[in-house]
């Protein structure tokens, strides 16, 4: 979108910039800046210090801009002079979806102009919202397992035209037959897995409405829990994974443990307290997204086997020697 709009009207510069929000405090991320003389950048919010982003009230224009949904221009040195153009990336009120578009322009917009921007706006948020529903699972609109073999083989990974640098590891690019394909990973990239203990006996005794009420449940319980750029997927019954970048084990299972909590003190209507088992890996460079699920569901199945309500550091059980090391594909249920 930004390299559309550089190129098709004379343009300073565009930035994209969007909320990302943890523990209920909101900052402002530049997901992408470009100039007509050619600099810029693209950040992942996975790999962000969300920390050091700028709060959102430290910028009142795009903080404008995207709770009142509406367009308006800042003029920097008068009437004639450099203006900044603020539209909301998105249409609506989602509050995950809040962001804004940055023109900025050598002087004020033509009515033309600005035709042409909204005319490039609505492609994109056509194509935006029909990658989205391809990447969501139909119930409760996390994303689903497609979105996290996408994002293990792209945006989690160091472009490889970049430098490793000095903690990273390098992943084996070729692809063998039979073998799934292998790539950089940067340190610190975790994938945890979610599952509701005694799911099938909800089916069994409320019905097939009540136990999807739960998983609806379970996944807003999800959101509210985990920090907005951390993805959270369904991958099918009663199992959620979660893809992180954290630079301590700890504080993983620090994350893990409350939403173990929040499950245990919420109320399912017509169901009362239920409880669910966690557990999580870090990613490895041998690693493919089914042997990354495959360690993190085995301390998930260690988690119920020894009662429920429990999380669980998979490298911990190993260095345990609760668990063995090896993955073992024929000894659990992905889906």
């Amino acid at each position: 979108m930004a390299k559309a709009l550089i190129d098709l009207l004379p343009l300073q510069r565009v930035v994209i910039a969007r909320v990302l929000s943890e523990a209920g405090v909101s900052r402002w991320m530049q997901i992408a800046t470009l100039d007509a003389r050619g600099g810029g950048m693209v950040a992942d919010p996975l790999r962000v210090d969300f920390d050091s982003l700028p709060l959102v009230d430290d910028d009142k224009n795009r903080l404008q801009c995207v709770r009142s949904h509406q367009r308006f221009e800042a003029a920097l040195a008068g009437d004639a002079g450099p203006r900044i153009t603020y539209i909301p990336m998105f249409e609506g009120n989602r509050s995950d979806e809040e962001g804004v578009v940055e023109i900025h322009s050598p002087k004020a917009l033509e009515d033309s102009e600005l035709q042409t921007i909204e005319l490039v706006l609505h492609v994109f948020r056509n194509m935006y919202h029909l990658l989205a529903y391809s990447d969501r699972d139909g119930l409760t609109g996390l994303l689903n397992r497609k979105s996290l073999d996408d994002t293990f083989y792209s945006a989690v990974l160091e472009e490889l035209d970049e430098g490793a640098g000095p903690d990273s590891v390098i992943m084996e690019a070729k692809v063998q037959p039979g073998q799934e394909r292998r790539h950089r990973v940067p340190p610190n990239y975790w994938l945890g897995t979610v599952s509701v203990d005694h799911f099938g006996a909800i089916g069994e005794k409320s019905g097939h409405l009540i136990a999807e009420e739960v998983l609806l449940l379970v996944a807003r319980i999800l959101n509210n829990t985990f920090r907005t750029y951390d993805r959270i997927y369904r991958l099918g019954g009663e199992q959620f994974a979660v893809l992180m970048h954290c630079p301590e084990e700890a504080l993983v299972l620090a994350a893990f443990e409350r939403f173990r909590a929040n499950m245990e003190k919420f109320n399912f209507p017509q169901v009362g307290h239920l409880s669910a088992c966690g557990g999580f890996t870090r990613i490895t460079a041998d690693d493919s997204p089914s042997t990354a699920l495959e360690r993190a569901e085995r301390a998930v199945d260690f988690g119920q086997q020894s009662g429920g309500n429990r999380v669980f550091s998979f490298a911990e059980l190993v260095r345990k020697g609760v668990l063995g090391g090896d993955t073992n594909f024929g000894d659990v249920s992905l889906f």
